[in-house]
């Protein structure tokens, strides 16, 4: 986990700055989880690909949902993400620095190429049939 400050825009107000959290579980090991907002607020969770905000810190990169933007000239030491939903969209900005290091660490937990792995298929399969026992 990598607790952060990121500032989220949205249309027609000030960018705001914001408590978030990034999240990596090796049992889903292609996935990461943002978390926007404070903890005891119930935070907005986002979760996306680990490919998709390792590729985003040299290019821009995505579709659907979630795109993730390098150093944006308003903000030059940060990655954007921007994050669609059917209520709107918003803009996050976060520390390039921050995002560089938390993917070090997922790396070294499990690294890139090697996610298959650690893919538990017993729980996977039991997820998908609803047979957790």
């Amino acid at each position: 986990m990598c607790r952060v400050t990121v500032h989220v825009s949205v249309p027609a107000e000030l960018p705001t700055p914001l408590p978030a959290e990034l999240h990596y579980d090796m049992p889903d090991p292609y996935a990461v989880r943002l978390s926007i907002g404070a903890p005891a607020a119930r935070p907005e969770d986002w979760v996306f690909a680990r490919s998709l905000l390792m590729e985003g810190l040299r290019r821009p990169t995505g579709t659907g949902d979630v795109h993730v933007l390098p150093r944006h000239r308003c903000h030059p030491d940060s990655v954007r993400i921007v994050l669609r939903s059917a209520v709107g969209a918003a803009l996050v900005d976060i520390k390039a620095s921050a995002v560089a290091a938390f993917l070090q660490q997922t790396f070294s937990l499990v690294p890139p190429g090697t996610e298959g792995l650690h893919i538990d298929m017993d729980r996977v399969l039991a997820e998908l049939t609803g047979r957790l026992d």
